[in-house]
């Protein structure tokens, strides 16, 4: 005789995979893309402001990001911004946003397509 279903029961963990984890992730910077530096015209991400982005699992993501310097204008609200923007795309789980000053940002972290834009050689 088969046994009952448990309706309550979870669902057993599915563990992504190496490509599944790489299109989320890059799903994930894509959202970042939208959050603007107000004092320059370029993302966060392609001015070199993230450092890590760490995905789960269960699709929840942690970002280890920095500011221009530690007496940044917009210190108290970027980040905010950041992780708003992560919680914009589907399927995420739980987001949290790290800050650190350590390595500093330098214009070496920033693409090449940025520094151009900016007119750094």
């Amino acid at each position: 005789m088969p046994k009952p279903l448990d309706v309550g029961a979870e669902a057993p963990r599915r563990t992504l995979t190496s490509i599944e984890r790489s299109l989320f992730e890059a799903e994930v910077v894509e959202q970042i893309r939208m959050v603007y530096d107000p004092e320059i015209p370029v993302n966060v991400y392609d001015l070199g402001l993230i450092y890590d982005i760490q995905v789960d699992d269960d699709k929840n993501v942690h970002i280890l990001m920095t500011l221009t310097s530690p007496a940044c204008p917009v210190a108290g609200s970027l980040p905010g911004e950041v992780e708003s923007a992560v919680r914009g795309t589907p399927g995420i789980g739980e987001t949290s946003i790290e800050l650190t000053w350590d390595p500093p940002f330098t214009i070496e972290r920033m693409s090449d397509e940025v520094k151009l834009i900016l007119g750094i050689d």
